[in-house]
């Protein structure tokens, strides 16, 4: 006599909760964040090379938006051929939500003038604030400058894990 309302009331019950947990639960999205960035070189006494970046600069991804970033890495220069480690990177959305991101690989010569692109080049998220508080995941970086300007491009392409408020 009590199986069919219990059933009903037991059916209901997990389907408010999945309804809930879908609301506010964690999501694995795709991150990707394309934008144009400025680096300025020079002595950095926090590095072992004594050798490091500042970049800065702005652009677009499908789930933040507009963003502006900052990062500082080290660089040891190898012959050619330039190694960044070591990288810290912030990503600001208009709403002021942050990802912080450390980064990590090199930068090699395309053949033509001052021009260099990324070469194993990768990134793994540590956190963030806001919507991005527990942030993790991480992905590969593309893109390039010109060394004698700090003029280039940058591309993010990864995944990451968050919990949707």
């Amino acid at each position: 006599m009590f199986k069919n309302p219990l059933r009903v009331l037991t059916a209901s019950v997990l389907l408010a909760a999945s309804a809930h947990a879908a609301a506010g639960g964690w999501v694995y999205k795709p991150l990707e964040i394309e934008g144009e960035l400025v680096e300025e070189v020079g002595p950095a006494s926090r590095c072992l090379s004594k050798f490091g970046g500042t970049i800065s600069g702005h652009g677009n991804s499908a789930l933040m938006g507009k963003v502006v970033f900052i990062g500082t890495d080290c660089i040891t220069p190898i012959g050619p051929l330039f190694n960044f480690s070591g990288g810290k990177f912030i990503v600001m959305t208009t709403s002021g939500d942050q990802i912080y991101a450390n980064y990590s690989g090199q930068f090699v010569p395309t053949g033509q003038g001052t021009q260099y692109v990324f070469s194993g080049a990768t990134f793994q998220v540590t956190g963030g604030t806001g919507k991005y508080a527990k942030i993790t995941g991480g992905g590969v970086l593309s893109g390039g400058e010109d060394m004698a300007t700090g003029k280039g491009t940058i591309k993010l392409v990864g995944r990451v894990l968050y919990k949707d408020k």
